[in-house]
């Protein structure tokens, strides 16, 4: 950026893409030239740069994960722990922790008594990665409380605030995505290809693209699974979307139904997010 506002022209090129063009030994003047290579390389795009703004929400979206991550080991550890006792934890983070906390109140428990002051301010320590991680949510919605381009991402189903405030960090410019397919290929949606001649051979999603959001979108794809079959069990109209997303399930199973989904759901924010649809 500060190169920028002195008169350069920047670009940034895909360290990956970039690292095919050193030969032999890896050296400064060795990575100069591939870099001279690269950047000649018409196919190879460059990263676009980040505003300050844009920066501060992915760092955001960084820090949560990391204490979602710890808050996750913590309750596997107790889950572990108390095992070792013979007292067992059951799956999921608010049934484990209820669990944990009934276990170390009974008296009558196989818990030892040295472990009980430390278990519990290790429960106090959760708890606050908890109220952490939904500080930092309700600082990404203020944040994002007047965007017009988040705004638009929220009305499509399975998009949250999260989802939304992530794609809107990372994208930065959807415009230099060709089509939808485009997309959902640089989030690692589409499939992995290894075709030759004639011969079109097509395998499991590329996982290509950011993890984070590729993880966001197929969780919010899981919720509208989920919500569609309680719809359809009391009765309610679905639309097109939702019916052909159970018809898959049917077929080939919640995991690659919801994979599936994620990958229309991305293509439909390419969709809104380049045409300024609602």
């Amino acid at each position: 950026r500060r190169l920028s506002s002195q008169g350069h022209d920047v670009v940034l090129l895909p360290a990956q893409y970039a690292r095919a063009y050193v030969r032999r030994n890896k050296t400064d003047a060795a990575d100069a030239a591939a870099l001279i290579e690269a950047a000649r390389c018409p196919g190879i795009r460059p990263v676009p740069i980040k505003s300050v703004d844009q920066q501060a929400l992915q760092q955001l979206h960084r820090l949560r994960s990391q204490w979602m991550a710890a808050r996750t080991a913590r309750i596997n550890f107790l889950r572990g722990c108390l095992r070792e006792f013979g007292v067992c934890v059951p799956v999921g983070a608010q049934r484990a922790i209820q669990s944990v906390r009934e276990a170390l109140s009974n008296p009558h428990s196989c818990v030892p008594a040295p472990l009980h002051p430390w278990l519990l301010e290790l429960l106090a320590e959760i708890d606050s990665l908890a109220q952490r991680c939904k500080h930092i949510e309700r600082e990404l919605a203020r944040l994002n409380e007047h965007d017009p381009i988040v705004d638009r991402l929220l009305q499509i189903p399975g998009v949250g605030p999260l989802t939304a405030t992530a794609l809107r960090a990372s994208v930065v410019d959807v415009q230099r995505f060709a089509s939808a397919r485009h997309f959902a290929s640089w989030l690692g949606l589409t499939s992995r290809e290894h075709s030759s001649g004639e011969r079109r051979r097509l395998g499991r999603i590329s996982k290509q693209g950011d993890p984070y959001l590729r993880t966001l979108l197929i969780h919010g794809a899981r919720a509208v699974l989920l919500a569609a079959r309680s719809a359809q069990r009391r009765g309610s109209s679905l639309d097109r979307l939702r019916t052909w997303a159970l018809e898959l399930q049917e077929r080939r199973g919640h995991n690659k139904a919801a994979v599936a989904l994620a990958n229309k759901l991305a293509r439909i924010v390419w969709a809104i997010w380049r045409f300024e649809r609602n």
